[in-house]
């Protein structure tokens, strides 16, 4: 049985979950995380999480684990790099950021992961995106590996968007509810309001 082992720190908590290639999970198949419980099996508190932002599971084909972008609006970012569409392997010690929650791949085992070296493809860069090249975030595509030690891409500032009535409020109202509607705000949507400066 192959297994993938994943920590993390929530509410100033170490976690750790063991995810197989075969378990039972909300989705048949893979193991869903996010801040939402009805559709998440890993779920997070921190406000920078969508609801349901990514899948992992173990891709029969490539014997390995792989993570899938299940949040375009909100990108993971896998050993540096976002995650906008589609799915990148995992590999012991791989980090992922969810907003600014950070989880680690500390440890993958079973008897049928082969060594694989993946080579980098092109980067496909939106020829029509205005701004300048160094402030473009390019999307790459499946299988794209980055070296872990590349710093990940800075984060923006976050917002959570009512599920009714689509207005961003700020992350302190996840408890409380959308303060204009009072939409419970477990299954908002995080949003980039601003990037950091």
């Amino acid at each position: 049985m192959n297994a993938l082992t994943l920590k993390w720190h929530d509410a100033g908590q170490e976690k750790t979950q063991q995810i197989y290639d075969q378990q039972f999970s909300k989705n048949s198949g893979t193991v869903r995380i996010g801040r939402d419980p009805l559709r998440c099996d890993i779920v997070l508190s921190n406000p920078t999480v969508s609801g349901l932002h990514v899948e992992i599971y173990f891709h029969s084909q490539q014997q390995r684990f792989v993570v899938r972008n299940l949040r375009e609006q909100n990108p993971p970012v896998v050993d540096g790099r976002q995650l906008v569409q589609g799915e990148l392997p995992l590999s012991e010690g791989s980090t992922i950021y969810l907003g600014q929650q950070e989880l680690k791949v500390s440890a993958i085992s079973g008897s049928s992961i082969p060594a694989t070296i993946l080579s980098p493809p092109s980067p496909l860069i939106n020829p029509q995106i205005a701004t300048p090249i160094a402030q473009q975030q390019p999307h790459f595509q499946v299988g794209f590996y980055q070296n872990p030690a590349t710093p990940p891409i800075q984060q923006g500032v976050y917002g959570l968007e009512c599920p009714k009535c689509h207005k961003v409020s700020s992350p302190e109202y996840l408890q409380v509810g959308c303060p204009w509607c009072g939409t419970s705000l477990a299954a908002a949507a995080s949003v980039v309001v601003a990037p950091d400066n």
